[in-house]
């Protein structure tokens, strides 16, 4: 029988092909990874984040309707060496109330436009609200009344904006036997245009445009006490449908913690993906950042 230095071996590389793009279009790499801990009681719980364009400040969001940002200090190869907090904020409802935690207060996806408005996507009370300041009370999103029938902690975790402002997200689960609903705010509307490939397995956690204008969608799979599976899918989009689709990482369990944000953006070198996990505030879990870059192969 192998020994014990042989199968952290295999296992080691089992983790690494797990890693491996499953198709031959890209290229992606291992990047780096971080955990980021505070003192603080309420710190963690993150389930949204945004990257700035250079890779050198960040918005987090947690589930708590707490937001937080600052700067990002990175090495020689460009992984991440420190994040420093430069501001917080407590969310407020458009009455200028605080959202506390729990079925008012969910905050999931975290969406920033060009013009500095943030979009945050709530479940428990499904819906999306706009923040020209978060300091100030949040400007009301209609809601579609299909809305309303969606399950508790089942909504919209996964939130993207694209160039020109238009809004996409989608509820965690998928109809039984069904896809992913996709839906889309423009112009002050919603429609649902289209629909995701789903898989029963994985859940929608996170979403963003990338520079190349496709959508990478992070999905998570828990295996209870194996821990969780993270996969990241790429879409291009067309007007009114994903004209492609392609898997780029499969993780394994236990190898990262759970994986709920995504940002997507160019590291000069190739798209960088960063991921944050949500830690649920329990001490057998933490607050880490995973970095990969996506390489298009000719």
């Amino acid at each position: 029988m192998p020994g014990h230095r042989h199968r952290t071996l295999i296992l080691s590389a089992l983790i690494c092909l797990l890693a491996l793009p499953s198709f031959g279009g890209a290229r992606v790499d291992y990047v780096g990874s971080y955990v980021w801990s505070l003192p603080e009681s309420d710190f963690g719980g993150f389930s949204g984040i945004e990257i700035s364009d250079d890779g050198s400040q960040f918005h987090v969001i947690s589930d708590r309707a707490q937001i937080r940002w600052g700067g990002i200090e990175r090495d020689s190869a460009g992984r991440i060496r420190e994040l420093t907090m430069s501001g917080r904020a407590q969310l407020q409802d458009s009455e200028g109330a605080p959202l506390r935690p729990g079925r008012m207060g969910d905050s999931e996806g975290l969406a920033i436009g060009r013009d500095g408005t943030i979009w945050i996507s709530f479940e428990g009370l499904d819906r999306v609200a706009r923040y020209d300041d978060v300091d100030r009370p949040a400007t009301r999103v209609p809601v579609p009344r299909e809305w309303a029938k969606m399950q508790t902690n089942e909504g919209f975790e996964a939130l993207a904006i694209t160039a020109d402002g238009t809004l996409l997200t989608l509820p965690e689960y998928a109809p039984e036997g069904g896809d992913f609903p996709v839906w889309r705010y423009r112009d002050g509307r919603w429609d649902q245009p289209f629909t995701i490939p789903a898989d029963p397995e994985w859940q929608a956690s996170g979403a963003d445009i990338g520079p190349d204008g496709r959508l990478y969608l992070l999905e998570r799979n828990f295996r209870g006490l194996l821990g969780f599976r993270s996969r990241v899918r790429r879409f291009g989009l067309g007007p009114d449908s994903i004209t492609s689709a392609e898997v780029l990482l499969t993780t394994g369990t236990l190898q990262y913690d759970n994986l709920e944000g995504i940002s997507v953006w160019d590291d000069g070198l190739g798209i960088r993906m960063t991921m944050i996990s949500d830690d649920n505030f329990l001490p057998v879990q933490r607050t880490e950042l995973v970095e990969y870059r996506v390489t298009d192969l000719p």
